[in-house]
């Protein structure tokens, strides 16, 4: 893996600093000051990740998002002045893996990029179609349905399971409310969030050591839940 970053933004302040930063950390980018150039870029630089701010001079960063999904699963990450929640979640819904507020520190976007290039790192393992999926001290054993904890079995309820091979099959990334409703019942509905809130809540019980600091399934507030790697630990 080369560690290309294609960077998208149009301020020249913020994309002075976020090429400085990427220097510094020997990750090889390019930039693009608009949507057009970025979607040109995308197709020939074919970078492992995107950092992306929606606010560009030409078209809006979730149009670009959608037109990159329709042929590419690379990692999004939306760095954007766009704070709020419906914002973040237009974006996740549309396909960005991760959603950053400016202003932002540097350190918070290299642990993002860091979390992007995992689970780039993952899905090109996954393309392997291996049966089994292992983060830390958790087993899902996909062909047999099955989920281990501690090496100990844990039973789950047919929605938990599909809940969490969701997540695992997207770990690292950021999943909306609307995004897990879809792939567990197929179908939206905003009534049906307590719901999810509850069945997350009974899955955390079940495989996490302390629910109230969960090591696994990590919250983001009225917008998602997101599974955390730890395999690096």
């Amino acid at each position: 893996m080369n560690n290309r970053i294609l960077v998208v933004e149009d301020d020249l302040a913020i994309g002075n600093l976020i090429k400085m930063t990427l220097s510094m950390q020997q990750y090889e980018y390019a930039i693009a000051l608009d949507g057009k150039t970025a979607l040109q870029k995308v197709l020939s630089m074919q970078p492992d990740v995107i950092i992306l701010d929606l606010g560009l001079p030409d078209m809006d960063g979730v149009d670009v998002i959608y037109k990159i999904r329709s042929w590419s699963q690379t990692p999004i990450i939306v760095v954007s002045a766009r704070g709020e929640e419906r914002d973040k979640i237009n974006a996740l819904d549309a396909g960005a893996d991760d959603y950053v507020t400016k202003p932002f520190s540097v350190d918070e976007l290299l642990a993002r990029i860091r979390v992007a290039f995992r689970r780039l790192a993952s899905d090109r393992q996954s393309d392997k179609e291996q049966p089994v999926f292992v983060n830390g001290d958790l087993r899902i054993d996909y062909l047999a349905n099955t989920v281990f904890v501690h090496d100990g079995e844990v039973h789950l309820t047919p929605i938990e399971y599909k809940l969490l091979v969701v997540l695992s099959k997207h770990v690292g990334k950021v999943l909306t409310h609307n995004y897990l409703l879809k792939e567990v019942w197929q179908h939206v509905s905003q009534s049906d969030v307590p719901s999810l809130r509850v069945f997350m809540a009974t899955l955390r019980k079940k495989i996490e050591e302390n629910p109230a600091n969960p090591k696994y399934i990590q919250t983001h507030v009225r917008v998602g839940y997101r599974m955390l790697r730890h395999e690096d630990e």
